[in-house]
């Protein structure tokens, strides 16, 4: 048992976030942020939680890592036959989230997704490590496994079937989120948060501040 949740507490004192200088451009602010999060030396500051909704109108999530940040759109990869991809098929509305606990920061994006361009997918998957580009033939992915050993073993049949030149498969490449809402979070003391929300209208952005 989980014993004394209640009585944890952190005081948030570690930066702030006024409407007056949050930059014009939602994108220019994640980047400053990001930037800031990356010399911070946060773990993995390209790891986003990635929330999507099933046909019976149940959410699902699951962290993944942020790959580009091109045309205003938020880019990752993953497997087409996965939950993720067949539930993102279905419903293109997903949430994004980065936290980075060492500035007590956070983003939030709602946005339609939608699958990248060939040409996209195959210059991320010829840039990745060889055993990256084996894993994404070899790993039939969020289907059930006999265990440990038939993914080894199929990560063996790959390799020699492809040496060091594995193409990309069909099955698998990248994504774009085109998002209409972010969010950013700065913890403050007293839990009076800063939230800075950007809002699509039409070809503008509308910043305004939320109630923590």
């Amino acid at each position: 048992m989980i014993n004394n949740l209640a009585d944890l507490r952190k005081t948030y004192s570690k930066g702030s976030l006024s409407e007056k200088d949050a930059l014009a451009n939602p994108f220019e602010q994640f980047s400053l942020w990001f930037d800031q999060a990356s010399k911070a030396q946060c773990p993995e500051p390209h790891a986003m939680s990635l929330a999507t909704v099933n046909p019976e109108g149940a959410p699902s999530l699951r962290t993944v890592l942020l790959k580009g940040l091109e045309n205003n759109q938020f880019v990752f990869y993953t497997n087409y036959l996965s939950q993720k991809a067949s539930e993102m098929k279905n419903n293109p509305q997903v949430a994004l989230l980065f936290f980075w606990h060492e500035l007590e920061r956070q983003v939030r994006v709602d946005g339609i997704v939608q699958k990248a361009s060939p040409e996209i997918s195959d210059a991320y998957y010829y840039s990745r490590p060889l055993a990256s580009r084996i894993g994404a033939w070899a790993s039939p992915q969020s289907e059930i496994v006999p265990d440990r050993e038939y993914l080894e073993a199929q990560e063996r049949f790959y390799l020699d079937k492809f040496g060091e030149n594995p193409t990309r498969p069909d099955h698998w490449g990248g994504y774009t989120v085109v998002p209409h809402k972010i969010e950013f979070w700065q913890g403050r003391p007293s839990r009076l948060h800063d939230r800075i929300v950007y809002t699509k209208e039409g070809d503008e952005w509308v910043i305004q501040r939320l109630a923590p």
